[in-house]
């Protein structure tokens, strides 16, 4: 058993793992006619709670777990974070210079902002999975944590908060507020990683230690996250979402076809996420990788993770209050475009790392 588990591993890693995003679209396009495509999205909602609350925790933790914190990688781990906080800085003035030149105010403002916010958090635990099969693992693992931190974490209390207070203001209001599961969620993760940092740092213990067939079968169970999650992010793909006259939307040629800012909103958040974030990280980082302040590791992991798709578990916090419709268009749009760019950059890196 624990030899096919083995043999299966290398084919749910690296970037073994992206055709699993076709493999998702392709299937729920046929089960889509037997069951009908609302059935479908329902039942990949529940398995999406799986992933979060079941997967993801353990993913994390078998990251951290194995990684030692020495002076470069507390370092990088300093850099990534200051990395992501500035990412949703410049997400957040993205959204308010947007909302003031469109005239956007009130409710709608604050519903715009947030959903740009939201949307700038990018697929580093799924899509940049494939960085784990790199020369550069250690580095990717410390940024798909902490990526998935801030995602699952810090972004949803963030939005919890400011979504509680704007029903407070509502007069009548008959909206629901998050249901339990989704409060206790980003309590719930970070307790995985202050587990995985505090055992490793204080008893030097790895999934080693755990004897050769416990181990394989961790590392099977947490590494099933990610092609799992891809198959995730092509069942999010709607065939309509991929017709020309959407494109021409997209791409502002068919502005005549437009109804409401809709459009606008989905070009503005694709705009910030494939263009403005990647040029700006390449404009910071590039001349530090030059004149040698950071390595090679760095600038690809860095690299690389600025232009990842929108994540499609986006999804889940729409209770919180952001924009359902055009998240899921940038979703698509974003992973159809960034994907295809990430595997060149990590055969890139790799041929010259």
């Amino acid at each position: 058993m624990i030899d096919i588990l083995k043999d299966i591993l290398p084919y749910i890693s690296g970037l073994y793992t992206l055709p699993w995003i076709l493999v998702g679209f392709i299937v729920t396009i046929f089960l889509s006619k037997i069951i009908g495509r609302g059935k479908i999205d329902k039942i990949m909602k529940k398995i999406g709670l799986i992933l979060l609350f079941f997967f993801i925790p353990v993913l994390v933790f078998r990251i951290f777990v194995n990684t030692d914190f020495g002076k470069n990688e507390i370092e990088f781990a300093i850099l990534v974070s200051f990395i992501v906080f500035f990412m949703y800085i410049l997400a957040y003035f993205f959204a308010w210079q947007k909302a003031k030149s469109w005239k956007i105010e009130g409710a709608k403002k604050q519903l715009f902002i947030k959903t740009v916010i939201t949307n700038q958090g990018r697929s580093s635990a799924f899509i940049g999975g494939a960085l784990l099969a790199s020369p550069w693992k250690i580095e990717a693992a410390i940024y798909i944590a902490l990526v998935g931190v801030a995602l699952f974490a810090i972004i949803p209390y963030i939005l919890s908060h400011m979504h509680k207070k704007e029903i407070k203001n509502k007069e009548n209001s008959n909206e629901k507020t998050l249901p339990w599961y989704l409060k206790l969620y980003p309590w719930y993760l970070i307790i995985f990683v202050i587990a995985a940092v505090g055992t490793h740092g204080l008893t030097g213990f790895t999934t080693k230690n755990l004897g050769d067939d416990l181990e394989i079968i961790i590392i099977f169970y947490s590494a099933i996250t990610i092609p799992a999650a891809l198959y995730y992010v092509g069942a999010g793909i709607h065939p309509n979402d991929l017709k020309k006259n959407e494109l021409r939307k997209l791409l502002n040629i068919d502005k005549k076809n437009e109804k409401g800012d809709h459009w606008e909103w989905v070009r503005g958040i694709f705009i910030l996420t494939t263009i403005v974030t990647p040029i700006i990280t390449a404009i910071i980082f590039y001349p530090l990788f030059a004149i040698g302040i950071i390595s090679s590791a760095w600038f690809a992991v860095i690299t690389i993770n600025s232009i990842l798709p929108i994540t499609s578990t986006n999804m889940f916090l729409v209770p919180y209050g952001i924009d359902k419709k055009s998240t899921a268009h940038v979703v698509t749009w974003t992973t159809i475009v960034c994907v295809p760019i990430i595997v060149i950059l990590i055969t890139i890196f790799e041929i010259f790392s």
